[in-house]
């Protein structure tokens, strides 16, 4: 069986899938925003350009500034205040806030921050203000990173101010793993790709001489299960993302092999088996445990999903006829079925707060990503296109991330994101055609 060779070059240009650890000092602040499934309107926030302290450049405490404004404005919950109507001009990071001056320019919020280098080390310090009460939200916070990882630190302070005023977990400090996608739409060419949550940094984790499809990161970052056609069919990959190196998983048989997916707690895989024309889930351990067969209906059963718990599992089958969405114990067992509306359902991805299962629809000659309770109670359609599929989760399970392919010969595929509550529909920038999302946890 061959391997799937990457150039080395590759490596270099990649820097780390998942970099260093930053370092901070932690904080917690107590303001909520109340978000539900009704029309948000964005929270007015001032976020003042962090100053300089120390070596540091101009540009770079500018740079910074322009990452945790942008990510804020980009998950529709927040409205920056643009920097021409400011009164307050904050120069000094120590300066006590004149509070009256972002009130009369309607700010809620107020994000101060300083830059500071020490050779190649950044550090970034914030402070996040109630403007109308007075009152700093949370104590002060830094963080500390390599030279190169200063958009990270971006997202670091992004994630924070999010977290303090939603309530919520953040995703911006994030990675998404892809299959980028070049030549014609009969004779594509595909390798797994890596990239920032808003599609910079991005870089490639394979070379194109092999089709790849549907990758899936680990937990921890280290690792990402694809499937490659290197043999000629399906089989599923293991990469580690540090080394580039690639091999098949260990422990499946010869055939076909495909929509692998990781157990929470990293120590097992899923994936799907085709045998003598019968597709069923598989479980296996990556400790050289034996597989064991999950489903045994004479049906296709695919797609599988843990919870993130581990205890269940969500998947797709067409045992009643059409494809759609069951759970299962984690262990095996008789499933039962969650969706009951009209169309195909596929490709579900349990949430990580658990709450929600997303999922492609076909229905009526159109697709659409969707969510529901694990029940299959309240569903709720978030898009509708010619052709969207393939469902991510962010982090925080507020956002998910997808597939849309535009129709006609000429049509190719682009990454978007959309709101659970199927607002701030956008597309994610990536320099070419790209498909098949993951994205990972936080990082560390």
């Amino acid at each position: 069986m061959t391997r799937t060779r990457v150039l080395a070059v590759l490596a270099t240009t990649l820097l780390a899938l998942f970099s260093a650890p930053l370092h901070a000092q932690t904080g917690q602040g107590p303001l909520r925003i109340e978000i539900t499934e009704g029309v948000i309107e964005p929270l007015p926030i001032a976020i003042a350009p962090f100053v300089v302290e120390g070596n540091a450049a101009p540009q770079l405490a500018r740079d910074i500034t322009a990452v945790v404004a942008s990510d804020l404005e980009g998950s529709g919950l927040f409205r920056p205040i643009s920097e021409t109507a400011f009164i307050s001009q904050v120069t000094n990071f120590n300066t006590p806030v004149q509070y009256a001056d972002w009130k009369a320019i309607n700010a809620q919020g107020l994000v101060t921050g300083a830059v500071t280098v020490q050779g190649d080390r950044i550090t970034v310090k914030f402070r996040l203000f109630d403007t109308f009460s007075e009152a700093p939200l949370g104590e002060g916070l830094q963080f500390t990173g390599t030279a190169n990882a200063w958009r990270r630190l971006g997202h670091k302070v992004a994630d924070q101010v999010y977290s303090r005023i939603t309530g919520e977990g953040g995703y911006f400090d994030s990675r998404v793993v892809f299959v980028s996608e070049t030549g014609p739409k009969n004779a594509r060419q595909k390798r797994l790709a890596v990239m920032d949550y808003d599609g910079e940094n991005q870089g490639f984790l394979t070379d194109s001489q092999t089709l790849v499809l549907a990758p899936r990161i680990s937990a921890d970052g280290s690792e990402v299960l694809y499937t490659s056609y290197a043999t000629g069919f399906p089989q599923v990959t293991r990469l580690d993302t540090r080394t580039l190196e690639s091999r098949p998983l260990e422990g499946q048989p010869e055939g076909m092999t495909f929509s692998p997916r990781y157990a929470p707690d990293g120590k097992s895989v899923l994936f799907s088996m085709a045998v003598g024309g019968n597709t069923d889930i598989y479980s296996l351990p990556l400790n050289g445990g034996e597989r064991q067969r999950l489903t045994t209906a004479p049906s296709i059963e695919t797609a599988p999903s843990y919870s993130p718990d581990g205890s269940q599992i969500v998947f797709e089958s067409d045992r009643s006829g059409s494809p759609q969405l069951y759970v299962m114990p984690a262990g095996g067992g008789e499933p039962r079925r969650i969706s009951f509306g009209q169309g195909r359902y596929g490709t579900p991805v349990w949430s990580p707060r658990g709450d929600l299962i997303a999922f492609t629809k076909q229905n009526r000659g159109r697709f659409h990503i969707g969510v529901m309770r694990v029940d299959g109670s309240e569903e709720r359609l978030l898009t509708a296109s010619f052709l969207d599929e393939g469902p991510t989760w962010a982090p925080n399970g507020r956002v998910v991330m997808f597939t849309r392919e535009t129709a006609g010969a000429g049509g190719e595929p682009s990454l978007y994101s959309v709101d659970i509550t199927g607002r701030n529909l956008r597309r994610v920038k990536t320099p070419g055609a790209a498909s098949d999302p993951a994205w990972s946890p936080l990082l560390d």
